[in-house]
């Protein structure tokens, strides 16, 4: 029975499908050149033809046959081969539009999904490095931050607790920002998980580098309590974020530390001294040391292979059981074996959820923006900073390498003290 060239080609047509020869997750093919509907229903021929043709060299040099005149039996066959023809080159040209799109940088970032193509190798965010002033394991060694340009900053102040690719250029941020459906955040390592030195951000030192802290004359060390070592996370903070120690916390009944918050990330990797990592907040729990209210943060860093799993408190249960135990149990006797009494809980060492985490750091976010604006008194915190132009503690460049150069340059020589290999056995 004789069919025409539109018949063979439909019929064709309706064998096939978009998906099978081009991803609808391309960038190249995202939502914003092709009607929805398009990616998921038979194609036409016309728009087959014409999103092969987009991509270069990605399209066939055949054109559709047109149809011939009215009893030309013979033209007729050859134009639907031809077409045919025509047709069956289309996935391959689909393919070659695949891997063209595969090689050229996405015009806009996938929205479904966490974290999808966040920037997790680096390419968006906000780039910041350190530089080491004096010898490390002393009391005078210092780590201080440079932005992108390589110019000084304060960790404290200049890096924005809100995470994106212009980020420096909307300090203080005004509102969370969301990336996916989640809200990504800044978080500076102050601790790499397994080490003992208690290294923080120094809020009482302009520019606020990191340098280890000191109690009566001596370098502070974590104790390794077993069956732990050191922390059992990369510890940090949020930058931005301060807790008010003239503030009585209506969760916890204690003012807060003076400290910006804390945060826990519970990741696959042993992270950096002084890097900056992208997180998702998941809970937090409320310690109470010694008599002051210091949060806790959970956290995950976006780059880590189970965070498109982990999304919440529970999650963090789920697939790293006992984890949030052994977290309460570390914070309850990390100061036993330096004669001090167990630290205290908020809601009995019951973790809250990420929302209610949210909410706390966004109010902790709030008063250091009193805090760099000095409409609250901050005490001995030092709030000197580059880049927030609207306080008045900004300084200029100049300024800034002045204060870092002011301070023993970087030697190379270090050792840890003999007692972080010390294990504790507690209840002797």
């Amino acid at each position: 029975m004789a069919i025409t060239l539109k018949e063979a080609l439909l019929g064709a047509l309706g064998q096939l499908r978009w998906e099978s020869w081009h991803p609808p997750c391309c960038p190249r093919c995202s939502d914003q050149q092709l009607p929805v509907p398009f990616a998921r229903r038979p194609a036409t021929s016309a728009a087959l033809a014409e999103h092969a043709q987009a991509p270069p060299a990605a399209a066939s040099t055949a054109a559709a046959p047109e149809e011939g005149p009215p009893g030309d039996t013979e033209g007729r066959g050859m134009r639907v081969a031809g077409g045919l023809n025509w047709l069956l080159q289309l996935p391959r040209a689909a393919q070659r539009c695949s891997g063209w799109c595969r090689k050229e940088p996405p015009t806009r970032l996938p929205q479904p999904g966490f974290p999808g193509c966040r920037s997790l190798h680096g390419g968006l965010m906000a780039q910041y490095g350190t530089e080491q002033r004096g010898r490390l394991h002393s009391p005078e060694a210092r780590l201080y931050f440079k932005n992108s340009k390589g110019k000084y900053i304060s960790p404290f102040h200049d890096i924005p607790l809100f995470a994106g690719p212009n980020e420096e250029k909307d300090i203080p941020a005004k509102r969370m920002k969301l990336g996916g459906s989640e809200v990504i955040l800044n978080m500076i390592v102050e601790v790499p998980r397994w080490t003992n030195a208690k290294m923080e951000i120094a809020t009482k030192e302009p520019l606020n580098p990191i340098k280890q802290d000191v109690k009566e004359g001596k370098l502070r060390y974590v104790a390794n309590i077993f069956p732990h070592k050191g922390y059992i996370w990369n510890y940090g903070a949020f930058p931005q974020t301060w807790e008010d120690p003239q503030h009585k916390d209506s969760n916890t009944g204690c003012y807060g530390d003076n400290d910006p918050i804390d945060v826990c990330e519970i990741g696959s990797q042993v992270r950096s001294l002084g890097e900056v990592v992208q997180v998702k907040v998941l809970g937090l729990v409320g310690l109470i040391d010694e008599g002051e209210s210091d949060w806790k943060v959970i956290a995950i860093g976006v780059d880590d292979p189970e965070a498109q799993k982990i999304h919440d408190i529970e999650d963090v249960r789920k697939f790293k059981p006992g984890y949030l135990e052994a977290t309460v149990d570390w914070f309850r006797v990390y100061k036993v074996p330096d004669g001090k009494p167990e630290n205290r809980f908020a809601f009995n060492g019951k973790f809250k959820d990420k929302a209610f985490a949210l909410d706390i750091i966004e109010s902790t976010h709030e008063y250091w923006k009193a805090l760099i604006h000095k409409k609250t008194d901050g005490g001995a915190i030092k709030c000197t900073n580059v880049l927030v132009g609207t306080s008045p503690y900004c300084c200029n460049e100049n300024d800034a390498q002045a204060i870092v150069e002011s301070t023993p340059p970087s030697e190379e020589k270090h050792s840890a003290a003999k007692e972080v290999d010390k294990w504790y056995f507690l209840g002797q």
